[in-house]
């Protein structure tokens, strides 16, 4: 009968202590039904209830966790290798080109590949100055020495400057600075692309193509570096900026005239 519009109601009556006594033709009683009935009183949903949302927590990364770090791994090649040609051909401010998402790859494996170019060609260079009387004897301390300048330098420098912008405070405030650390180990880090040809070519015995090769590493290296850091630095005293770009020159010298002497000389 529901289908013809009808509701049913029974209604279950006590005749002499009989519960389970019904008489359909007496109790059964049949009402229209308004299922259809559009403009029936309905509950109206609560428009101010937003469900929780399950990504809130995920979205949380701490600094003991594998997403923090991966987030800075989060590039592909072609990322790495804009970046690289951005950083020997500057055209635009490299900050501008990493767009608030700084990577630690290309960083990493520059560092890394300047590392063992600097060990391969440093042996050839030892090897060709050397006198052939005895047996090469392969010196892997320039290795050793070679990691521990590279990385030393990409790791350490960034961190030492950032600190100092925020304690002159290059932002909006006392302690704050217009460039995360992550951005000053990118900065850093693409910034030793230069030194991948460099290396590559300084093996030679003729000592002034050497000075040469390594000047104009430091020179490319060095106007990218100061042209990149000046908008953030100049934004402190103006004593103390320039004394900020004559330590990131003057460091980023001593790293040249370390490569010169170590591996080149």
């Amino acid at each position: 009968m529901a289908n013809r519009g009808y509701d049913v109601v029974v209604d279950v009556d006590d005749h002499e202590g009989d519960l389970g006594h019904t008489d359909l033709q007496e109790d059964l009683e049949f009402h229209s039904s308004n299922f259809n009935d559009t403009n029936s009183s309905k509950i109206p949903p609560d428009s101010t209830y937003q469900p929780p949302s399950s990504s809130s927590g995920s979205s949380k990364r701490f600094l003991w966790t594998l997403s923090f770090y991966a987030q800075f791994f989060a590039v592909d090649t072609s990322h790495v290798l804009h970046r690289c040609f951005s950083a020997l051909v500057p055209r635009r401010p490299f900050l501008d080109i990493l767009d608030g998402n700084p990577d630690l790859y290309g960083p990493f494996w520059i560092a890394t590949t300047v590392v063992f170019i600097l060990f391969l060609t440093g042996t050839i260079s030892q090897y060709l100055a050397s006198h052939h009387d005895h047996a090469f004897v392969y010196n892997f301390r320039l290795l050793s020495g070679a990691a521990g300048l590279v990385y030393g330098y990409t790791a350490i420098v960034p961190v030492a400057l950032w600190g100092l912008l925020k304690w002159f405070g290059s932002g909006n405030a006392p302690g704050e600075s217009n460039i995360s650390l992550v951005e000053c180990w990118a900065l850093y880090g693409y910034a030793n692309v230069i030194w991948i040809p460099v290396a590559l070519i300084s093996w030679s015995p003729i000592s002034i193509l050497n000075y040469v090769f390594v000047a104009v590493g430091f020179a490319v290296s060095a106007v990218f570096l100061t042209r990149n850091l000046w908008p953030v630095v100049s934004v402190t005293e103006a004593k103390i900026s320039r004394i900020l770009v004559i330590g990131v020159v003057a460091a980023h010298a001593g790293l040249a005239i370390a490569i010169k002497f170590l591996f080149f000389a």
